[in-house]
């Protein structure tokens, strides 16, 4: 049985390899700093006086104490994908039950991206967002390739669902008869 991550606060001078470029000797940069004559270290035991401000909500991982000082600041979590996204950050970032959910919100959050343009009425162009005119003119081969093998996976799909239907709404309807 798994430990339970969620509730049990990780410190990080427990985690090996935490803070490994601390020191300046071990910092890859550190020699081009000396030859570019920046006497400034960056010193990573202190937090700037001016933080970014956060207006939005953030998720943050476990292991770290707090928000960092600078931090990218894209679409804040919302709908469905937000509330998968704020359950994966529950989890520690070593374990598939923090990546894996992840991975699906960005899928769903494809498709309530999808159903928002067709709610304010713009019908997405989806054959000039996957670049498909340009690799028709510069790739034809491949596209070609690319679209008969959707076409015959599609074809495929549909032939074998639909066919697989009748049969078992035929023996659904002879055990029905035979009682």
């Amino acid at each position: 049985m798994e430990n339970n991550v969620v509730n049990t606060p990780i410190d990080p001078k427990q985690i090996p390899g935490w803070g490994i470029d601390a020191d300046p000797k071990n910092d890859p940069t550190y020699p081009m700093r000396t030859r570019m004559n920046v006497g400034q270290d960056p010193d990573s035991k202190h937090r700037p006086e001016h933080l970014q401000p956060k207006d939005t909500e953030l998720l943050r991982s476990i292991e770290r104490p707090n928000v960092s000082a600078v931090f990218g600041t894209t679409v804040p979590p919302m709908g469905l994908s937000g509330a998968i996204r704020r359950l994966a950050f529950h989890y520690s970032e070593n374990r598939y039950r923090h990546w894996l959910p992840l991975i699906v919100a960005d899928r769903v959050q494809v498709v309530e991206g999808i159903l928002e343009d067709l709610v304010h009425g713009k019908v997405p162009n989806i054959f000039a967002e996957k670049g498909y005119a340009v690799e028709w003119k510069y790739n034809r081969t491949a596209f070609v390739t690319k679209m008969a093998t959707i076409a015959a996976v599609t074809a495929g799909t549909i032939i074998w669902l639909s066919s697989g239907s009748k049969d078992k709404r035929h023996d659904s309807r002879r055990q029905r008869r035979e009682y």
